[in-house]
């Protein structure tokens, strides 16, 4: 009995040493990994990376945790990329909205989700994705197709696609009013560093803005002022580098927002917090000169306005003709007068750009030429016009799908509004949802960002505003039978 029990006291001891010598050896590995790393490309991106790979774990263990990056990434760092190819470099966003997928389909393979959660509207979202498809295909006719556009359209389909994953998801109130404080959170810390970068002297802007070169960023001379040209004032842009794009999120999320400021159970306790943060993403946003995303921002408070808090029309007209009869306000003035009138050269340009695309769109009506190229060389589809962009490329057809989709969203959101506006909790955020919406829409009369396929940070945060819309409305809906009739 005693050599049986020396021999199994053996036996563990060896299994003690052989673990032992197997973490050693791990350890081993990954001190060699991360001091070769280092050696390669450098401290920071090592650092970088362990950093990201740790985060990227725990983002796997909690899908809100996932879902909240994807905010902050969006409002960010929209064009960040990895610092390394995998055949091609995805986005960090990418990687991000992948992780949360692969969460949210686990959960779903564990039964943590018995039941899928949708709304009427999903069936048009997923024709005018169906159609998306079809114009892509139909495109590689007559031009070839890169591993980028790919990525791009791909990303495209995932953010679109993400209204059915988020509308599944966000299932109480709780949750969407969580998120408006994250939004207001990101947005507001863009905000900032947008301020912070346009006060800057333009080499120190400059040189912070470059550093981000490591993760995908252009680099040289990235500082935007009007029409390009350095007499005139600067433009802030923060770390979307484009200031019109920065504009068009900035003013969405403002008017999202805005309504915190006078709801009744605002999603932040101090109230005077909400007001200092959308004073904040107020300036951010004049500071842009984008006067189409300030017409946008100015009409999304109408629409707030008109259809909740109308005794503060007033403090509003008066606040909008007080600023613009300040001194300081005059050049801003001044340009949207050029505007209107065209006198400027970026409104003669859109009005050239409108003109060429009236010319393709007679040209491919109903299917446009896709999203790789044209089949003419004196015809283009960018354009300063999101839904004659949307023509150009996917066709009337595509065009119309879209817009009876938003159509959709706000007809199903009226059927909730009646209830929403009574129930403390949504009236805010459900009133926020679609005014914001109504605001990105308007904005892109005069901007394309929202669609073009290299504005990945733009066009999930569209396609995310929607989701939001019909997740509040199905949530009003479901708590009242009535109005499932």
């Amino acid at each position: 009995m005693q050599k049986i029990s020396d021999i199994q006291i053996w036996v563990s001891n060896l299994d003690e040493r052989r673990y032992a010598i197997a973490v050693g050896i791990l350890l081993g590995i990954v001190a060699g990994g991360v001091a070769l790393l280092s050696v390669v490309a450098g401290p920071i991106i090592t650092v970088g990376g362990i950093f990201g790979l740790l985060v990227g774990l725990y983002l796997l263990t909690n899908i809100n945790a996932a879902l909240y990056s994807i905010v902050g990434l969006m409002f960010m760092l929209p064009s960040g990329t990895l610092p390394f190819e995998i055949g091609f470099t995805p986005t960090l966003l990418d990687v991000v909205i992948g992780i949360f997928l692969v969460v949210y389909l686990v959960q779903w393979m564990t039964r943590q989700r018995q039941d899928f959660h949708f709304t009427p509207v999903h069936f048009l979202i997923f024709f005018y994705m169906m159609w998306l498809i079809f114009s892509f295909a139909l495109g590689l006719r007559h031009s070839s197709i890169s591993l980028t556009a790919m990525r791009q359209f791909v990303g495209t389909l995932l953010s679109i696609g993400m209204t059915f994953i988020l509308v599944d998801m966000l299932r109480d109130s709780l949750q969407l009013r969580r998120l408006v404080l994250v939004i207001l959170v990101a947005v507001t810390l863009q905000a900032l560093l947008a301020i912070g970068l346009y006060l800057l002297p333009d080499t120190a802007a400059n040189s912070i803005l470059n550093a981000l070169g490591r993760i995908g960023y252009p680099e040289g001379n990235v500082i935007r002022y009007i029409e390009q040209n350095p007499a005139l004032p600067e433009r802030a842009i923060g770390t979307w580098i484009d200031p019109n794009s920065l504009a068009g999120i900035v003013a969405i999320a403002a008017v999202l927002i805005a309504p915190q400021v006078f709801a009744k159970r605002p999603v932040l306790k101090y109230r005077w917090l909400t007001f200092l943060a959308l004073g904040i993403i107020s300036v951010a946003l004049i500071l842009t000169f984008s006067r189409s995303s300030v017409l946008a921002f100015v009409a999304g408070l109408g629409v707030i306005g008109l259809a909740q808090y109308r005794r503060y029309l007033p403090l509003l007209v008066i606040g909008l003709v007080g600023a613009l009869l300040l001194p300081q306000a005059q050049d801003y003035v001044y340009r949207f007068v050029e505007a209107f009138t065209a006198q400027d050269l970026s409104t003669q340009m859109r009005i050239g750009e409108w003109t060429d695309s009236l010319r393709l769109i007679s040209r491919y009506p109903v299917f446009g030429v896709g999203f790789t190229g044209t089949p003419e060389i004196d015809i283009y589809t960018d354009v300063a016009n999101m839904y004659l962009m949307m023509a150009n490329q996917i066709g009337l057809v595509g065009l119309a799908l879209f817009l009876l989709t938003m159509m959709g969203v706000f007809v199903y959101g009226a059927v909730a509004w009646g209830r929403a506006k009574r129930d403390e909790a949504l009236d805010s955020i459900h009133l926020g949802y679609h005014a914001a919406l109504v605001t990105g829409l308007i904005n892109a009369i005069a901007d394309l960002y929202f669609f073009r396929l290299e504005y990945q940070g733009s066009i999930t945060w569209f396609w995310m505003v929607v989701a939001l819309c019909l997740a509040s409305s199905r949530l009003v809906i479901s708590n009242n039978p009535r109005l499932q009739r």
